[in-house]
């Protein structure tokens, strides 16, 4: 990022604006709201600026502007229209080491005003680092639209009680779980409702119940999509930034991982064809073993915990040892691979029906019920089986499909990385040969595969 986004504290700090006009108007009215002491120079005075001078809220020097003008300052504005004068107080801020905007030229700026967000004491900024100011406004308003003003008495209300919590729950974490069961519960409805005493009696009454409860963890098993980020549900990203730790496999991605908690732990667990970072047993170990520690522990699994990604296997050890947990259902590949790479998996002219199968089994066979998946009138879609892909094809040709079956095989679908080979039972192998395939992948076939030519909408993904 071009900028480093920092919230500047300037209560009773001095600070100068160069120019009088509307837009200078606006930039000390922002100082102002922070507490700042403002002093102006400008040899044109506004009626804005003059109003708050009537008021004694700023200090004006009615004059040009000179070099040694710019004095102790924490910050400097320079808001003119002459750009001699802008480029001269820049440069001058600049040698002192004072933080400077030149309004409308970033070149001059060491820093810029992003499009804030005020629910004081909760403040929120957006930048798009000068590049589009238009665009950043427009987020802003799409933003205050989901922050109710409430939320700053809600944050009232939390420093009024920080130190009680502080005194009575110990441990970090266990303070973090506290506050986001408060933020997001009865205590927040009933500010939300405008009812503050309510909602801090109702605080006191669960910070009392909380010293008397023993710490319990939790772990939200939680499907993370096919590969893009912008796939995920609301539920899998809430508890993603609500855990201590997230526990990963090789299937999600670093941009999903960029949505958890900063300062959570990222332990990766992630499994690749005879190279097991972790065993499964030791997994659900591991996540049982975070959860008696008081944890909120998130596992990501790549696709849907529930198909093929052995989350059941995990819970029946948690619900073996009594911890709670919850499942975040993900989009599975299947649905998301094909959706992007344009071929249905059900379509009235072509099939009626759906099989998912796993091309890697336990024994590192391909042994599955080839008289039922080489029935017609049917999609087959089949994980992980791009290691096995000829055994495949050749068995389904044995069992009565078919050598011109459509087959597509899908790598790193959803993603920027997206590739679809389309070919047929007898000519796919040879067409992967040629190709640098990088897991994930997928296999689809069936008919279906002749509409990818037609429906192919995803623009980043280029066909073989």
């Amino acid at each position: 990022m071009d900028y480093f986004p920092i919230f500047v504290k300037l209560t009773h700090q001095p600070c100068l604006v160069v120019g009088a006009g509307e837009i200078a108007a606006r930039k000390i009215d922002l100082l102002l709201r922070a507490g700042a002491q403002v002093t102006v120079i400008a040899q044109n005075i506004g009626t804005a600026v003059a109003v708050l001078q009537a008021q004694q809220l700023i200090t004006v020097l009615q004059k040009a502007f000179a070099v040694d003008d710019i004095g102790a300052y924490r910050l400097v504005i320079s808001a003119t229209n002459d750009a001699a004068t802008n480029q001269l107080v820049a440069k001058i801020a600049h040698e002192r080491d004072i933080l400077v905007n030149v309004v409308d030229k970033p070149a001059l700026c060491s820093f810029i005003f992003p499009a804030i967000i005020d629910r004081s004491p909760i403040i929120a900024a957006i930048s798009s680092g000068g590049a589009a100011p238009v665009l950043a406004r427009l987020l802003r308003a799409k933003i205050e639209t989901l922050i109710s003003p409430a939320y700053g008495q809600l944050a009232v209300l939390a420093e009024k009680f920080r130190t009680p919590v502080k005194q009575v729950i110990k441990q970090p974490a266990q303070r973090r779980v506290f506050w986001e069961r408060i933020f997001q519960g009865s205590v927040a409805e009933l500010v939300f409702a405008g009812n503050v005493a309510a909602a801090e009696a109702q605080l006191h009454k669960q910070l009392i119940d909380d010293q008397d409860s023993a710490s319990v963890g939790e772990v939200y098993l939680i499907g993370a999509g096919p590969g893009a980020a912008d796939l995920l549900t609301f539920r899998a990203l809430r508890l993603m930034q609500q855990a201590d730790v997230v526990v990963y496999d090789r299937l999600v991605s670093p941009e999903i991982l960029d949505l958890a908690r900063r300062d959570a732990e990222k332990i990766y667990v992630g499994k690749q064809r005879q190279n097991h970072a972790l065993p499964q047993e030791s997994i659900n170990e591991l996540l049982a073993n975070l959860a008696k520690q008081g944890k909120c522990v998130a596992r990501v699994k790549g696709g849907d915990p529930f198909i093929f990604g052995r989350g059941g296997e995990e819970i029946e050890t948690l619900m073996q040892q009594g911890i709670h947990f919850q499942v975040v259902p993900g989009i599975t590949a299947a649905s998301g691979c094909a959706s992007y790479a344009g071929i249905p998996l059900t379509h009235r002219d072509h099939a009626q029906s759906c099989t998912f199968v796993t091309g890697h089994l336990k024994d590192d066979s391909v042994n599955l019920n080839w008289t039922q998946l080489a029935a017609p009138n049917q999609t087959v879609v089949i994980y992980m089986g791009s290691v096995g892909l000829d055994k495949i094809c050749q068995a389904l040709i044995a069992h009565g499909s078919a050598k011109d079956l459509p087959i597509a095989l899908i790598q790193q679908g959803t993603t920027v990385n997206q590739k679809v080979i389309i070919g047929t039972l007898a000519t796919i192998s040879a067409l992967v040969a040629n190709q640098h395939i990088k897991a994930p992948t997928l296999i689809i076939i069936g008919t279906v595969v002749t509409l990818h030519n037609s429906l192919a909408w995803f623009s980043n993904e280029s066909s073989a």
